[in-house]
């Protein structure tokens, strides 16, 4: 076996990696592993399953290529358990494990490597060491080999040991849980820092982002941060962690983000990037303004879910499946406060902020699933439903997101209109940072369970809470929401053209053909039997072209109520279907802000008196 490249570990570090980006072009990571006193009866490795954060069961180990074992020079056998763990033989002395792992994963979950950059989050790369997970764990990231090594660096938030900052060398996790949460950037890298409130926050944009303005960037994220810092600690303003670092992937077209505890993996397109160009003032379809809602996202995460915690999370079982009735608390609102914070950050104005309000609570209105299945449920079933939509989604489904950030605007009209603005939501966030974040990894360790949650509400607000809980967190009611906006003169009104003849289905491209990807629930095509996967051909033996426009022209010239026949192919076979045309039922949901002698009791995005 090769021997790893290991510096001489401190005395502290009892668990030791190597890991090097061996070959560019066959996108492998090579991982050695060195342990000092593996179990006498043999050592046990796994693979975590799932990484936190993303509720789907991932099976990292599958990526492993081959794996080998030696001691003192000689090899040593394994045995697998199971598809992601593995028993040594037993030895005397020190053992060395040394496996190739597969990256080609474009996504913030995984690992990816090519002649470009490396990535890496550690769930899956490295091996977790049963009975072992307190030691320190010490990591040498190797460079990649030719003349690729003699320009990247490393951008991580593990805390160096042997490495000098942005290099290759040595870094240092108290234990296998503070490892894993540090993902790994290697590359060819732009970088800007920043304090927030004292604290430094990297910038890390890797792939080609021509005309960057890195300077807005740096101001903007900068204004967000400290919002954001300040939200959780409006005395001390200071930040949960030492140095933070938005790792950031700029590709062609990508969204998507994974939070950490002092940092997060974000893939964006590149055109959402600043540049000179950007406008000063963000409009709600402006792509630099879905890049900022993303970063606000994250970064709120490092209080909201990194150490306030539902109680099946702490700790992690990374081998299976881990059920909890609350994201609806941990990623609802933290979709609620990403774009509440941008407004008070100074990045956002109030009147894009309704918009974008307006759109979530149509998109929450859009599915039939909302009725079905509460936001509770929908926390519970993320590992077998929303991480695994079909084309019957919208009609089986709720987003725990979507939904989850409209319950808490209505936790927060609610407390702010019964209280006369002496409270908020923002009261409640702030007792579960002060209970069950604030010490979590300095000595608590215990995560919030959903009776805890309950109480909480009350004691803060001083109101009586558990009928919502159970209409609209356990149950499936729409929520009031125009009647919450009435106090603040808001008027909500839903302008969708009833009258406007619709098959109520999505549609996709698939080459030259016109498919459906979803059919709504009631809508015409439903009801006249169309499903997801039919190619539309004609109707009433028109073609209907593969564009929106053609088929929104060929509709126009009916009217609510006429029946049409429509030519479709399911499978190879073609198929004719009567359809009687409903009116649009795509929700046009608008936020209008009264003129009114009365003064609104708070301004809506405002903090509590």
């Amino acid at each position: 076996m090769k021997k790893a490249n290991l510096e001489k570990p401190p005395a502290i570090a009892a668990i030791r990696y190597a890991i090097v980006p061996k070959d560019l072009a066959g996108h492998l990571f090579e991982v050695t592993l060195e342990l000092d006193l593996p179990a006498a009866d043999g050592q046990v490795f796994a693979l975590p399953a799932w990484i936190p954060g993303s509720y789907m069961i991932r099976e990292f180990s599958r990526n492993i290529v081959r794996i080998r074992a030696e001691s003192d020079g000689k090899p040593v056998a394994l045995v697998k358990l199971d598809k992601h763990t593995w028993r040594a033989a037993p030895v005397d002395g020190a053992l060395t494990v040394q496996y190739e792992v597969y990256a080609w994963d474009l996504s913030v979950r995984a690992a990816h490597l090519d002649q470009n950059h490396g990535f890496f989050n550690g769930t899956s790369v490295f091996l977790r060491v049963l009975g072992q997970e307190q030691m320190a764990h010490q990591v040498d990231i190797g460079p990649p080999p030719d003349a690729f090594g003699t320009t990247w660096r490393v951008a991580t938030a593990l805390a160096e040991l042997g490495a000098k900052r942005y290099g290759f060398g040595t870094y240092i996790a108290a234990g296998y849980d503070e490892l894993i949460d540090h993902p790994v950037e290697m590359g060819d890298f732009a970088l800007a820092t920043f304090k927030a409130h004292g604290v430094a926050h990297d910038i890390v944009i890797s792939g080609r982002v021509p005309n960057l303005d890195m300077a807005r960037l740096q101001a903007d994220l900068k204004a967000m941060c400290e919002t954001q810092i300040a939200f959780f600690e409006p005395k001390s303003k200071r930040a949960p962690m030492q140095r933070y670092v938005f790792l950031t992937l700029a590709v062609g077209d990508g969204y998507g983000g994974l939070e950490h505890r002092a940092s997060t993996a974000l893939i964006c397109a590149r055109a959402d990037l600043p540049t000179a160009t950007t406008p000063k003032k963000l409009e709600a379809g402006d792509g630099y303004l879905k890049f900022l809602g993303l970063c606000s996202h994250e970064y709120f995460h490092t209080w909201n879910v990194k150490r306030i915690k539902p109680a099946a999370f702490a700790p992690y079982d990374l081998q299976a499946e881990t059920y909890t009735p609350l994201l609806w608390l941990f990623e609802g609102f933290t979709s609620y406060y990403d774009d509440l914070l941008l407004v008070r950050s100074g990045l956002l104005d109030e009147a894009v902020y309704l918009k974008l309000q307006a759109k979530t609570i149509g998109s929450v209105l859009r599915g039939s699933g909302r009725t079905k299945q509460s936001v509770a449920d929908s926390s519970f079933d993320a590992w077998g439903k929303y991480y695994r939509q079909d084309e019957n989604a919208p009609n089986a489904i709720v987003s725990y997101y979507t939904k989850g950030s409209l319950v808490a605007l209505m936790f927060d009209l609610t407390i702010r209109a019964k209280t006369d603005g002496a409270r908020s939501l923002d009261d409640v966030m702030l007792a579960l940072w002060q209970r069950f974040g604030r010490d979590f990894y300095a000595s608590s360790a215990r995560g919030v369970t959903e009776a805890e949650v309950e109480a909480l509400f009350d004691e803060v607000s001083g109101l009586r809470l558990t009928p919502l809980f159970e209409r609209y967190v356990r149950g499936t009611d729409d929520l009031p929401l125009a009647k919450l906006y009435a106090p603040f003169a808001i008027k909500l009104t839903d302008e969708r053209r009833k009258t406007k003849p619709s098959l109520d289905a999505s549609f996709g491209r698939d080459g030259g053909d016109y498919k459906l990807t979803q059919v709504h629930e009631g809508g015409s095509a439903h009801v006249a039997g169309l499903s997801a996967g039919d190619v539309l051909v004609a109707l009433d033996r028109l073609r209907v072209a593969g564009n929106p426009a053609n088929l929104d022209a060929l509709l126009g010239r009916y009217r609510v109520g006429d029946s049409v026949k429509v030519h479709a192919f399911r499978r190879d076979e073609l198929m004719t279907f009567k359809v009687i045309l409903q009116g649009e039922r795509v929700p046009a949901i608008t936020l209008e802000v009264l003129e009114s002698d009365k003064k609104p009791k708070t301004r809506l995005t405002r903090p509590s008196a």
